[in-house]
């Protein structure tokens, strides 16, 4: 069965939005929402795994959220992370089910395009070992494009995650009208890619700007094991609160894929 991960980044943005500074390690006294909340609140949504991204910058997520959701997570908990010697260092203590490297800016408000693996190709197979002897999964966040997927089968990746981004931007400007022809190819170019991923021995993964509008096409896709979703949702959980946002996000995406060529 296809799976749900629940980006819970944004619950943390509204913490620090009040409660930044100090130490990253340490929790702030009384500072909400808590991250610990917001996971148990989407486990009993129906999500089946965690997502959180440990920016550098520290933004949102902290270090003691990353260590404290390790531990209490009952789900899969997947580490959004940079390819950095600090971020290598910090997933191979906290072992993560997952490691999915991204690229990263400072001046981005979200992750805008995949992850360059063609053109770093030898940094990231030394990365990706490191993950992987750590004992996680390592996950590639990329765009649909065939040079970057076969440079992430040489550079040991377990799994890509597809970058869905210029999908959800095509099928906002057509009003999800699957007639249109940008909205068509850019689907199709995700399902290209998965394809091509599945037959390098890798796991499809896919997700960005998903939303409840647009994420069925996506989860009826041929062998997609797992979206992953975060602001979408939690939008949504600011008028349901988060178990109903995801239980909601988790029946479309259940629906479509029951109806997906697996």
């Amino acid at each position: 069965m296809i799976g749900l991960g629940v980006n819970i980044d944004h619950v943390v943005t509204v913490r620090q939005a009040r409660y930044r500074g100090g130490d990253p390690r340490v929790p702030t006294p009384f500072a909400e929402p808590d991250s610990l909340d917001a996971a148990r609140e989407a486990e009993a949504g129906g999500a089946d795994g965690i997502t959180v991204h440990l920016r550098e910058d520290r933004r949102h997520i902290q270090d003691h959220d990353v260590e404290r959701l390790r531990a209490a997570v009952k789900v899969r908990l997947n580490l959004e992370m940079a390819a950095t010697d600090e971020m290598v260092k910090i997933a191979r203590r906290i072992k993560p089910a997952t490691s999915m490297l991204v690229p990263e800016g400072r001046m981005e408000v979200t992750t805008e395009g995949g992850l360059d693996v063609a053109g770093n190709k030898a940094r990231l197979r030394e990365v990706v070992k490191a993950l992987r002897d750590g004992g996680m999964l390592a996950s590639a966040f990329i765009d649909a494009d065939e040079r970057q997927i076969a440079a992430a089968k040489e550079a040991g990746f377990d799994i890509c995650e597809v970058h869905t981004g210029p999908y959800a931007h095509a099928h906002a400007v057509a009003h999800g009208d699957a007639r249109n022809a940008t909205l068509a190819r850019e689907l199709e170019a995700v399902r290209r890619a998965g394809e091509l991923i599945r037959a390098a021995g890798m796991r499809f993964n896919a997700g960005h700007a998903l939303n409840y509008k647009n994420v069925q096409p996506i989860a009826a896709l041929p062998g997609v094991v797992e979206l992953h979703i975060g602001h979408a949702i939690v939008s949504h959980a600011v008028f349901v609160g988060l178990r109903q946002a995801v239980a909601e996000m988790k029946r479309l995406v259940v629906e479509a894929a029951g109806k997906a060529p697996r």
